[in-house]
């Protein structure tokens, strides 16, 4: 057989590849052959049936520990989140430039709180406080002498580590949500118990338009 990826005969792509992570949720499902495959467990002797109903239950109990996992990755990207509000409302502020979040952000952020959050609405404020970001900065780059200002500057530093942070907390939450994905299609048991759960993929975190297109920039 060929190998499937031959180096020396490579398929180039010139102009290079721009890749975005698709925002849809697949439904775990399994066929008829699961359903027919749990019946002809529980004929020999019912013992392998009974080993199976244990496997089951330890899947659906795996799950449910991975799911609060991904609360837990969740809320501590939302702790930085609201973190960088106040840090970007305060550069604002010292910068006197008329740049705010609106009251809708703000409520987003106490929804979090009280754990009424989607994936959606995480990456739409993760969006926002780019964009407030990138203000922030150009008003900082434009005026030079607002750097020797030590609030302005501390301000801009805690911004910067706050961007870490969210980042590496991205990454947690990603492994986390890649671990769920992979797992609810893990046949017999984990597919199984997924599909009767109802279970869904899980999205990742997704880059915002902001940041995208300042990768993009020449920076030397």
């Amino acid at each position: 057989m060929a190998n499937m990826l031959d180096e020396l005969n490579p398929e180039i792509k010139e102009e290079g590849l721009d890749t975005n992570v698709i925002a849809k949720k697949i439904p775990a499902k399994v066929g008829v052959g699961s359903k027919i495959f749990e019946v002809i467990l529980w004929i020999p002797l019912i013992i392998p049936g009974v080993i199976f109903l244990f496997k089951k239950i330890k899947a659906k109990n795996y799950f449910q520990q991975l799911e609060q996992k991904i609360q837990r990755n969740a809320s501590q990207i939302d702790n930085y989140l609201e973190q960088r509000v106040v840090v970007l409302q305060n550069c604002a502020r010292l910068l006197d430039k008329a740049i705010d979040l609106d009251k809708d952000t703000f409520e987003s952020i106490a929804k979090y709180r009280g754990g009424a959050v989607s994936d959606e609405g995480r990456n739409a404020l993760a969006g926002q406080l780019d964009t407030l970001a990138n203000n922030v900065n150009v008003a900082f780059e434009n005026y030079p002498d607002l750097k020797a200002h030590n609030e302005i500057a501390d301000a801009m530093q805690q911004n910067m580590y706050l961007q870490r942070e969210i980042t590496a907390a991205r990454e947690l939450y990603n492994d986390t949500v890649n671990a769920w994905n992979r797992d609810i299609f893990a046949w017999p048991t984990k597919a199984i118990v997924a599909a009767k759960e109802g279970y869904t993929t899980r999205i990742p975190f997704i880059a915002s338009k902001e940041i995208k297109e300042k990768a993009r920039d020449v920076f030397f």
